[in-house]
């Protein structure tokens, strides 16, 4: 796609609104599913263990499909990918909505995953292209605002959709906007690509595959099932074995599926760092609260919702905002404060008890979301900022991968020390009861060390981002620099 969208003093705001619109239902119809899980539970008669595999199954296509985007995107344009993109997530969204098995469903998923894996780093990479340096923030600003907005209203939403419909219509009401989307695009999308001649190498393929596929799904086991079991370990071990043979492989071909040569560039690798370290942190809050809310104060899954709601929305609307910050003042001066900010909210998280205020809560993850706001999009633009033009869809590729990457193992890491910690009150509190404990004793004991071990989790997340605080120090403005 390289030079077929030029950076020009007017940028293509129709081909760029199309793109948003699309990314916007692809991340809303991820969000949707996570409240309607114990439904589809229900009405398709499979174990938690089981359902889980919408979401990891989506992922794991994520985390094979990002990678090979860098060379999708230098062999085709825009509308060619694009329209792919969201011909697939079409056919996964309708194949879902009528499923009446779990594989059925399953299968809708991952076709939908495969659609949506290409749309983030193509939409990125348009902004890269389209807009100069100067201009980058605000437009990966607005970006940001499309990736949290269907965050904050995915679960409230789907709450709604839930208590009055089947679950279905969770994938039925996406349908007629993706059509509409896709006749815009196949109408409206009208970029030419000259022939490049590229090829892409299979083996370097089915070595991504298992590389990022077998570490996603050996952390995203961890969590449920503990480090010892050879469903982790095994992945992990190939994951691990085969991206050494994988980036090897890369630093000897002429046109390499995943160019890790963005890693000589100082302000990106900085930038990969910290977004890593950072998502590891992020994931402690959305996948804490909501146990802690659920659990320990018993409210509703839908009153879990709404007190998220307020912080994705802040965190949705100070994206441009930050993102006009940052063409202005650069991205050290924002990172180091939304740093600060996240640290200090997250250390007031590791104190909850079980009278912790419903609001109270609200209010430090607000906060929280509003110290997230000026950190995530500034780091990533500043580290692209500095490629050469030629790299732009190895950098978005990479930075798509390694964020889902992290995720994962930042999820795993989490639940890890809050179980290990959680086992350890079990045995503390258990020690200091005298003669047999009654039942209610028992569940007593249970839910002081289910918060103990939350609160744990919540102050190693504080420790984690302290390191990534102290990492924000060494940024410096990155400006594009030749290969």
């Amino acid at each position: 796609m390289g030079h077929s969208i030029e950076s020009t003093n007017r940028p293509p705001y129709g081909i760029l609104a199309i793109l948003l619109i699309g990314a916007f239902i692809s991340f809303l119809n991820n969000t949707l599913l996570n409240v309607a899980l114990p439904t589809i539970m229900a009405d398709l008669n499979v174990d938690t263990a089981t359902v889980q595999w919408l979401s990891t199954g989506y992922m794991l296509v994520n985390g094979i499909l990002i990678p090979t985007s860098a060379f999708l995107i230098q062999k085709y344009s825009v509308r060619h990918l694009f329209l792919a993109a969201i011909g697939l997530f079409l056919m996964g969204t309708i194949l879902a909505g009528f499923a009446t098995t779990f594989p059925v469903l399953l299968a809708g998923r991952m076709v939908q995953a495969s659609g949506s894996a290409i749309m983030m780093p193509l939409l990125m990479n348009v902004i890269l292209i389209a807009f100069p340096v100067r201009k980058r923030g605000t437009a990966m600003g607005v970006l940001g605002l499309i990736l949290m907005f269907a965050p904050a209203i995915g679960p409230t939403l789907s709450g709604w959709i839930i208590e009055h419909y089947d679950w279905r219509m969770l994938f039925h009401f996406i349908t007629p906007i993706a059509i509409l989307i896709l006749l815009l695009g196949f109408f409206l999308l009208k970029d030419k690509k000259e022939k490049v001649i590229i090829h892409l190498d299979g083996f370097s393929v089915v070595l991504s595959s298992i590389g990022f596929g077998g570490l996603l799904y050996g952390f995203s086991s961890a969590g449920s099932i503990g480090w010892s079991s050879p469903q982790v370990y095994l992945p992990l071990v190939a994951g691990i074995c085969s991206l050494v043979w994988f980036i090897l492989r890369q630093s000897n071909l002429t046109q390499p599926m995943l160019n890790f040569n963005v890693f000589r560039y100082p302000m990106f690798s900085l930038a990969t760092i910290l977004m890593m370290v950072l998502n590891m942190a992020m994931f402690s809050g959305f996948m804490l609260l909501p146990i802690y809310l659920q659990t320990i104060l018993g409210v509703s899954p839908m009153e879990a919702g709404l007190l998220l709601l307020p912080g994705a929305i802040v965190n949705a609307i100070m994206s441009p905002i930050t993102g006009k910050l940052f063409d202005r003042h650069g991205g050290k001066i924002l990172a180091i404060s939304g740093l600060s900010i996240m640290m200090v909210t997250t250390y007031f998280l590791s104190n909850l008890t079980f009278e912790t205020d419903y609001y109270y809560l609200m209010f430090i993850h607000a906060v929280r979301m509003f110290g997230l706001s000026m950190v995530m999009m500034p780091v990533q633009t500043n580290g692209l900022n500095q490629l050469p033009v030629e790299y732009y869809p190895h950098g978005t590729a990479m930075n798509n991968t390694l964020n889902q990457v992290s995720g994962a193992i930042g999820t795993a890491v989490i639940i890890t020390i809050m179980s290990i910690r959680e086992n350890n009150y079990v045995s503390k509190f258990s020690a200091q009861v005298i003669g047999q404990p009654t039942v209610e004793v028992e569940q007593q004991i249970a839910m002081e060390a289910m918060l103990g071990g939350i609160n744990d989790a919540f102050l190693i997340s504080s420790i984690i981002i302290v390191a990534a605080l102290v990492l924000a120090f060494f940024m410096k403005r990155a400006t594009p620099q030749e290969l």
